[in-house]
């Protein structure tokens, strides 16, 4: 193995333990997130208010693509990422209500 190989091995390795270690991060801060949106869910059904708030889930949307723009994130992947979230927890929220 030439030395830039090996470099170019060793680069790579750390590339995908960084990527690891985010992948943990991801996973529990969503974990988290979703602690919140089945406390709101519970809260939403005992109080019989409807599972989704499109007002909100529109102001959301357009708050995480600016900070995809400030993080140099596409936007437009951004959006996807939060949707599908929103659309998660408000099935959730419905089975909730069920």
């Amino acid at each position: 193995m030439t030395d830039d190989t090996a470099r170019a091995a060793e680069l790579l390795k750390e590339h995908r333990d960084s990527i690891d270690r985010l992948d943990a991060i991801l996973v529990y801060t969503l974990a988290e997130r979703f602690k919140h949106t089945q406390a709101v869910g519970v809260l939403k059904a005992a109080h019989d208010l409807p599972p989704s708030d499109p007002a909100r889930e529109d102001r959301q949307i357009e708050r995480l693509k600016r900070l995809s723009l400030d993080a140099d994130l596409d936007p437009e992947f951004a959006k996807r990422f939060l949707t599908f979230i929103i659309e998660e927890v408000i099935r959730h929220h419905r089975q909730h209500k069920a």
